[in-house]
């Protein structure tokens, strides 16, 4: 997708690979609308390259609920019909084992990563469906493919995420809106130290890869542009989506090794 003079909304700017992602955006001449849970903390993009973007204006676009999500769209007034490209970044992690994680963290988790996704991107749609042209980027992750212990609530949301990402790819075939999925690993945000705290006591965080996000906004972007479907990880968790792809033995003996209950 040529991204001159497109309007694309990225959610969860404010931090992580969201900021990357939106910082990266600002060196195209794109109208970036900087999704934001809270309009009074929203941290302007960075771009390392210069800025060139046409405009960027922070948007309020909060997932916490089905009737955040309503406000959150009906904020956007008419700039709802204009987006050509919906980066769907925003999330939540909730780790640990399953028997000692608290059952709100996982209906927050649920409700963030996988039923607030879906909730706006079915209401971006139909624009993109009208005008013939558009993409949706979904933040999948490494967990949607390799199951190791203490990911169950996340890896089951980043799961649904590739298997929605999937469908929508083949219910859009020839309507002129595509689809990418980013299998994402580990990159040194807030959300992995988080991570790596709340499985601290199982395993070794030390590690896990904590790779720099920017290096990863740089390939998103560039999938973006050669309408790419599918971004498959890098670093180490290049080894963890093959040992995915292999028998279930192969990350079965991995979890006993890096995994102690």
């Amino acid at each position: 997708m040529d991204l001159d003079g497109r309007t694309v909304l990225v959610t969860g700017t404010n931090r992580g690979i969201g900021h990357a992602i939106a910082s990266r955006l600002a060196q195209e001449p794109v109208r970036l609308l900087a999704g934001v849970r809270e309009l009074d903390r929203f941290e302007p993009p960075e771009p390392g390259g210069g800025t060139r973007a046409l405009e960027v204006k922070p948007v309020r676009i909060d997932l916490s609920s089905r009737e955040a999500i309503d406000a959150s769209v009906a904020g956007l007034g008419d700039e709802l019909g204009r987006i050509d490209v919906l980066v769907n970044n925003a999330g939540e992690f909730t780790g640990g084992t399953l028997d000692e994680t608290e059952i709100d963290a996982i209906y927050a988790t649920v409700q963030a990563n996988l039923a607030g996704l879906l909730h706006l991107t079915r209401l971006v749609l139909p624009g993109m469906l009208e005008r013939k042209r558009g993409k949706i980027v979904n933040q999948s992750s490494i967990a949607a493919y390799a199951h190791f212990p203490g990911t169950a609530v996340y890896g089951a949301t980043k799961a649904g995420v590739a298997a929605a990402t999937d469908v929508l790819r083949r219910e859009l075939a020839d309507t002129g809106v595509t689809t990418l999925e980013l299998i994402t690993g580990g990159y040194d945000t807030d959300m992995l130290h988080k991570a790596a705290d709340s499985l601290e006591q199982h395993s070794d965080p030390s590690n896990w890869d904590f790779q720099d996000p920017g290096k990863w906004a740089d390939t998103i972007v560039e999938a973006i542009e050669k309408d790419k479907d599918k971004l498959e990880p890098a670093g180490r968790s290049k080894l963890a989506r093959l040992a995915a792809l292999g028998p279930d033995k192969l990350l079965d003996v991995a979890s006993k090794r890096a995994f102690d209950r």
